[in-house]
């Protein structure tokens, strides 16, 4: 199938000489985190975070969390909006929505203003849904 050269967005030049990565829907700069990286500390980010790796501290992502199947993540989570398809051993805090793929697993407390939990996904532990005062 071939693709017209119109319907590809490309980054911004300052973003690919600087070889960040951006998210199509505009022109934010997405933080990546590897299959292979390993953080050991707190981790915090203003901006959407797409999580392949582990973090083992806390995790705050002003924006919007996207945790692959590999990601992996010991304590607590804060973020805007969340999709979770790997494990949370901790706290799940979400400002807006919060997607559990199939493979999520989450051991900890659930807060979020709203939760779509697909078939498959587990969590163990207290899950509160909606006013987040």
């Amino acid at each position: 199938m071939a693709v017209s050269k119109a319907s590809i967005k490309q980054p911004p030049a300052e973003a690919q000489r600087s070889g960040q990565q951006t998210n199509s829907t505009n022109s934010q700069v997405t933080c990546v985190i590897s299959k292979d990286t390993i953080i050991e500390g707190s981790f915090s980010a203003q901006q959407d975070v797409r999580l392949d790796g582990q973090i083992s501290g806390d995790v705050r992502c002003a924006k919007r969390l996207v945790m692959g199947e590999s990601g992996r993540i010991e304590g607590t989570v804060i973020a805007d909006t969340a999709v979770i398809m790997g494990l949370v051993e901790g706290e799940v805090r979400i400002k807006d929505s919060l997607h559990l793929k199939s493979t999520a697993v989450i051991n900890g407390k659930i807060l979020a203003r709203s939760i779509l939990v697909d078939e498959g996904a587990k969590y163990n532990g207290e899950c509160r849904v909606g006013s987040m005062e």
